[in-house]
């Protein structure tokens, strides 16, 4: 048997072919752009997911027994507000994931409707990049397109849809809109009326292994496929990731270098952090997690790489980077080029370089973008830390995770050891996983993530390194609160 997995990211759409064994047989990747009609502001087109998606499934089927295809599950980035008018048709481009338009409704949410009430509601406060706001943005800036909505959904939900005709969401991907009860996995209705949004336009809720239909006719002719091809209700880019790398059951931990970046903690029950620093999301495996999100992380990198210093040589520039420099340089990096989540919740922070002088290298400033990103990470472990989580190792997926310097780093910031898996294509497999899983391949969730996810590698940080990098993690985290007065005073 077959099983497609699908991740709709950012900047490309990426689809695996999987058998009943784990085995990728074949990777495609098709990209979209994306588009900043202004400072902070990022989009996308729906119908350029759904053209790349359906010329990714041909491509990555064409060779293959197209009868043995039984599933398609679908990972995808969270957040982004699609809109849909009774006709079907897009209202206006998706405000994704890493826009920074809703300071205003963020504020609103947080401190007139009050955190306290969105976390009983919710279990979570209100953050830029979250769906809600982008509601209430649209609600006061395109009330004209506002009054046509008939469906609101999240952006694999559109290819869902547009695959099986079922407005379906997963409760995973559901909790980062923040109208989501997570404890109860139901629809707010407190929510939904504070935004001003119909219950009807809001998609069904399905755990993310459930089959929500099968293939239209008219979509299974257009890619070969059989019309019985379940189509499963998937999950969050991050949930799916985490099933990708067998992050399931109590008190695992995933570590993920995308675009964005995220640490992932699961858990078998429910819980909140009393700041809110961390999100209390539903996990795809039917139970619960914590996650910290960092909105840059391996992009801060490729920023750094191909927008300022105009190179596509990754590892050359790494390989300049000595092993006494770790842990010693002098220069600090705020990875927070789209403002930042979590912890700080901080729409208006902004990437920054600190520590410069006349002997800061090219290498130098490299590093800090690499160690940047890493004690962002650590930011969000120490929240986790402080509620009594006890970690000790964790998985690490993603782009980023490519570069064995970037994992030592990490590794040695964090002060843990660090698994990387056979396969590092994270929400895509855990996306096909959950496809076998629906067809009824394995008995559930965390039964097919341990029996087809192999660790081949361990990073083992080492004392001295990381407790030099101790000493440096103590001067990054007062950089952030010296500096937040001067972003506002750039803003302004």
């Amino acid at each position: 048997m077959l099983y497609i997995g699908i991740d709709l990211g950012t900047s490309a759409v990426k689809l695996l072919l999987m058998d009943e064994t784990g085995k990728i047989k074949k990777i495609v990747s098709r990209a979209y752009p994306i588009a900043f009609p202004h400072p902070g502001w990022s989009e996308q087109n729906p119908e350029d997911w759904l053209r790349e998606t359906l010329e990714g499934i041909r491509e990555l089927t064409e060779d293959c027994d197209k009868t043995q295809v039984k599933g398609i599950g679908v990972g995808g980035q969270m957040h982004g507000l699609v809109a849909l008018d009774r006709d079907n048709a897009v209202l206006r481009p998706a405000i994704l994931w890493n826009d920074g338009r809703t300071s205003e409704e963020t504020d609103y949410l947080n401190n007139v409707i009050g955190k306290a009430k969105l976390s009983s509601c919710t279990a979570n406060i209100a953050f830029a990049g979250f769906t809600a706001p982008k509601i209430l943005w649209m609600k006061k800036h395109e009330p004209e397109l506002f009054a046509r909505i008939d469906k609101i959904m999240l952006p694999k939900d559109y290819i869902n849809y547009m695959l099986s005709g079922v407005h379906c969401t997963d409760y995973s991907d559901a909790s980062g809109m923040l109208l989501l009860d997570v404890e109860h996995k139901c629809w707010s209705r407190e929510m939904l009326e504070i935004c001003g949004v119909k219950e009807q336009w809001m998609p069904r809720l399905f755990e993310s292994y459930d089959t929500v239909g099968t293939l239209t006719a008219e979509t299974a002719k257009i890619l070969g496929l059989s019309p019985d091809v379940k189509i499963v209700a998937g999950a969050g880019d991050n949930a799916a990731a985490a099933v990708g790398t067998a992050t399931v059951g109590d008190g695992q931990c995933n570590i993920s270098l995308g675009t964005s970046g995220t640490i992932f903690i699961s858990s078998d029950s429910f819980g909140v952090d009393k700041n809110n620093a961390l999100h209390a999301f539903a996990h795809a495996d039917g139970h619960y997690h914590l996650m910290g999100v960092m909105l840059s992380a391996a992009s801060c990198n490729k920023w750094w790489m191909e927008d300022i210093i105009k190179t596509a040589k990754y590892a050359d520039e790494q390989a300049e980077i000595t092993r006494d420099m770790l842990g010693r340089n002098q220069v600090y990096f705020l990875p927070y080029l789209m403002g930042e989540r979590s912890p700080h919740n901080d729409s208006g922070a902004r990437g920054s370089f600190i520590g410069m002088s006349m002997d800061t290298s090219r290498a130098n400033m490299t590093l800090s973008v690499l160690e940047g990103v890493a004690f962002g990470i650590r930011d969000s472990l120490e929240v986790a830390r402080s509620l009594g989580i006890k970690i000790s190792r964790s998985k690490v997926c993603g782009g980023g995770a490519k570069s064995p310097l970037w994992k030592k780093i990490i590794a040695n910031v964090l002060n843990l050891e660090l698994d990387g898996i056979e396969s590092e294509e994270g929400p895509g497999y855990g996306a096909a996983i959950l496809a076998a899983v629906a067809c009824g391949e394995f008995d559930s969730v965390k039964d097919a993530a341990e029996k087809l996810v192999k660790v081949t590698s361990t990073v083992v940080p080492d004392a001295e390194l990381a407790a030099l990098y101790e000493e440096r993690y103590q001067v990054f985290r007062n950089i952030y609160p010296a500096m937040k007065p001067l972003f506002r005073m750039i803003q302004n």
